[in-house]
């Protein structure tokens, strides 16, 4: 049986990997909005959002990249045209984060994509995000 010291190790082990994924991911953002392609930012910067992680360091690294790339969105409605289905869900939520910030800019932002967002996903989007309380961001 493994003694809790051994068990923050490997939290901590595991943190440090997940870390290290998202400074990987950060230089791609980069990247690609510098080339002007703010969607795919947003697209790479969701794909493998530590959801599941307890460690607040990883949660904050997350949300640094995806707010990164949420604050380049420029045509919210072109968003969605691009944006597939599959990321609606995990979008809302970091929405809802955004909006918990109370950063004037980041608000206007997260409320702008939030309406097309649920325009487009329904109701049932905000409820799966509200509802979920194993995977936060």
């Amino acid at each position: 049986m493994a003694g809790r010291g051994e068990i923050v190790e490997a939290e901590n082990a595991e943190a440090e990997a997940i870390i290290t994924r998202i400074e990987h991911k950060t230089r791609k953002i980069e990247s690609l909005l510098k080339q002007g392609r703010p969607v795919e930012a947003l697209k790479t910067a969701l794909e493998g959002s530590p959801p599941k992680t307890r460690d607040e360091r990883c949660k904050s690294a997350n949300w640094i990249v995806v707010h990164r790339a949420l604050m380049a969105i420029k045509d919210v409605d072109s968003l969605f045209s691009a944006l597939d289905p599959e990321y609606y869900d995990i979008l809302m939520k970091y929405l809802y984060r955004g909006l918990s910030t109370g950063d004037r800019p980041t608000c206007d932002q997260c409320l702008r994509i939030h309406e097309k967002l649920t325009e487009k996903a329904g109701l049932g989007c905000i409820l799966r995000s509200l509802a979920d309380t194993v995977n936060t961001v």
